[in-house]
């Protein structure tokens, strides 16, 4: 490992000690079909809450929309203006809308009236982008951000009727809160290594899986970038799963026919792990197929 501190490192070093065992007697040809908020999809592979694609590819985020479209997937949209989102929707992609924690909430409770309006399948927030690393508030492209207690979480909860999400969970505590204030979704993450040393998304997902008990949706971020990726996470306790960066390289190349082309090799990927485990679809995996290498 080159730098021991790095969270995506550790998060790869992680991905990487878990094995899996194969089971092939009445293993049957799998499901990789996801039913989320009334909606159904072909793949648990969902694109990432990313923003300002422009510079990987010509309206980068409306053609990362139209790929996970394509494949009828979920997309997920992370910072941008109003005019942006309305593209994105417009695109045919049943979109997430994720925004900041804003200092100003009255800032915040316009953008979720805004994707209501847009028509998004669900809006949340990335709470773990309150603080800068030198313990200030942070501030994203002049933007003031603050972290947000119980109440105002539970504040944004109930401005919509559309399912909310906090993203950015990544311990047991946080899920507690989460169940607490009503939302309807969580995604384990660390923002791409927002802090050094920060725990691997699939070590502490079993026991915040424990916590939710399946009452909400468990999404996971951060360094997924195969079909196996996406295997592990579903069977340690997600129920979806978002790339972001290996989409990327495709997005830059392809447009929206690579963003298509790489959810769908994922989705093959994890369809031949899910056959030679005896996994029928992606809500009966047995966690009990992944081991912890200690060898």
């Amino acid at each position: 490992m080159g730098n021991k501190w790095d969270s995506n490192e550790i998060t790869r070093e992680y991905f990487d000690s878990l094995l899996v065992e194969m089971r092939h007697i009445d293993s049957v040809i799998p499901s990789t079909r996801l039913e989320l908020y009334g909606e159904v999809f072909d793949t648990p592979v969902m694109t990432a809450a990313l923003s300002h694609l422009d510079k990987i590819h010509e309206n980068g985020m409306v053609e990362m929309a139209k790929g996970a479209h394509a494949a009828n997937a979920v997309n997920w949209a992370g910072m941008g203006d109003e005019a942006e989102l309305e593209a994105i929707t417009a695109a045919g992609a049943r979109t997430i809308k994720i925004i900041k924690p804003y200092a100003d909430n009255d800032y915040i409770f316009r953008r979720i009236e805004h994707a209501e309006k847009c028509g998004v399948m669900a809006v949340g927030m990335d709470i773990d982008h309150a603080f800068a690393g030198n313990g200030k508030y942070d501030n994203v492209l002049g933007m003031k951000m603050a972290p947000k207690t119980l109440e105002e979480i539970k504040s944004f909860v109930k401005a919509t009727k559309l399912p909310f999400i906090i993203k950015g969970v990544l311990s047991v505590q946080d899920a507690y809160k989460c169940l607490e204030a009503g939302v309807r979704g969580i995604v384990v993450s660390h923002h791409h290594g927002i802090m050094n040393y920060a725990v691997p998304p699939l070590m502490i997902l079993p026991e915040i899986a424990r916590v939710i008990n399946r009452r909400i949706p468990i999404f996971v971020d951060c360094g997924v970038s195969s079909g196996m990726d996406v295997f592990k996470a579903l069977a340690l306790g997600a129920d979806a799963v978002s790339a972001g960066r290996i989409i990327m390289g495709p997005l830059r190349e392809k447009g929206a026919e690579g963003v298509k082309e790489q959810i769908e090799k994922m989705t093959e990927e994890l369809a031949g792990v899910m056959a030679r485990t005896c996994s029928p679809d992606i809500r009966s995996i047995d966690p009990s197929v992944i081991r912890k290498r200690n060898f």
